[in-house]
């Protein structure tokens, strides 16, 4: 099994929270030990109630801290940092994510994390509420911005007897999430890259809001894309039923033009790559009601303000070597409006794809695109698989890169 992991010889501290998805660590610890790997666990007080440290110090081989004290004195958190290739925290709770969102160092867990130099991953774990809480959601896209990857929970029967999000991830996908990470290779291996998918929900009240027909596909695609090259994506994504399918990829659900904003501002300084996928709404509702609007008339009148132009936005804050791609969707006069929105917001290329195209457009596995370059050149494609344009995209921006 080592022989083909890239594991054999690494380094990898495994972190465990107060949580009932602590037993599935044992599984974990397990994995990679028998990939060849070196393991060190540590335990926060809480997570000792759920599995013995007796029980990890056995598979690990080494002895299993639950404090930065012990009886033969301090046990040095900061070496450990230090030591190892890759922190995994795992199950990490919702008090856990807070306190590492914070730097709250109260446990030999967080004041570790905060000591290592190593690439940090997380696997979330709690109930279906707490994992949709503002909070919790906010927390986690503080801890994106600051470099860790987010192992995404997944749907299933919870401990509380709900079924939704909030499951931690299994032990053989936390497993194969780091295994890709260390194997990973390909041209934009080292670089960093946001991407944006999917639509935006601007509320009129609990129940209305005002969309669009955009399902993520093509976004999603240009993110499993990325990673295949080997960037260290981090994709956007609005309302939407999809997924990416790559392991590496850190997903940020998000459901209005302002969510969107936030969450790509927050890490926009840090990216190499930036390409906006996304089909942002342009207007939302100036007062959405906190109640659901009763049919009382013939007319329904609505006043709605501009939603933040988020391409703009990022644009006006572009450094020099990054790199911005967009897109365009047009039903008329469309190389003319997508050059407008090339040179205004200040794209490096910008995809173009009309609706009177035949298999274009909105909820289609396929997709007709024309690539245009500030210096007016053009690109024209036939009608392709997304997946088949979303590798165009990237072997496009390859030769941006290697300039």
């Amino acid at each position: 099994m080592n022989a083909s992991t890239g594991l054999t010889g690494k380094k990898i501290i495994i972190g465990l929270s107060g949580s009932i998805a602590a037993y599935k660590s044992a599984f974990l610890v397990r994995l990679f030990i028998q990939a060849g790997a070196q393991v060190r666990v540590l335990m926060t007080p809480g997570a000792t109630r759920f599995i013995t440290p007796l029980t990890l110090s056995t598979l690990s081989k080494h002895e299993v801290w639950t404090d930065v004290l012990n009886e033969n004195g301090w046990n040095n958190h900061v070496e450990l940092g230090m030591w190892g290739d890759a922190f995994i925290i795992a199950p990490a709770t919702a008090n856990t994510l807070a306190k590492l969102a914070s730097g709250q160092s109260d446990n030999v867990l967080v004041a570790t994390y905060l000591s290592a130099r190593c690439p940090v991953f997380v696997a979330p774990a709690m109930d279906v509420d707490m994992w949709y809480h503002t909070t919790t959601q906010r927390n986690i896209r503080q801890l994106i911005a600051d470099g860790v990857e987010i192992i995404p929970a997944e749907q299933g029967e919870l401990a509380s007897g709900l079924i939704g999000m909030g499951r931690m991830a299994e032990p053989p996908h936390v497993f194969e999430h780091l295994r890709v990470f260390f194997r990973q290779n390909g041209p934009l291996l080292g670089k960093k890259a946001l991407v944006t998918a999917g639509p935006t929900y601007e509320p009129i009240d609990p129940v209305r809001f005002i969309g669009n027909h955009s399902s993520g596909k093509m976004g999603i695609a240009i993110a499993d894309a990325l990673a295949q090259a080997g960037a260290a994506t981090t994709l956007i994504l609005g309302p939407s039923k999809l997924a990416p399918s790559h392991p590496n990829i850190q997903v940020v659900r998000v459901r209005t033009a302002q969510e969107m904003y936030e969450a790509a501002k927050a890490i926009h300084a840090q990216q190499d790559i930036c390409i906006l996928a996304a089909a942002v709404a342009d207007y939302t509702p100036a007062s959405p009601s906190n109640q659901k609007i009763k049919k009382t008339g013939d007319t329904l009148s609505l006043e709605l303000h501009k939603t933040v132009d988020i391409a703009s936005s990022l644009g006006a804050e572009k450094k020099p070597g990054q790199i911005h791609i967009g897109f365009a969707l047009e039903t008329e006069n469309e190389t003319a409006h997508a050059l407008e929105k090339l040179k205004k917001k200040k794209f490096d290329f910008i995809v173009l794809n009309s609706l009177n195209d035949a298999g274009a457009g909105f909820n289609y596995d396929t997709n007709k695109v024309r690539f245009l370059f500030p210096d007016n050149k053009a690109l024209d494609f036939e009608l392709k698989s997304k997946q088949a344009v979303a590798a165009d995209i990237v072997q496009q921006l390859v030769h941006l890169v290697q300039k």
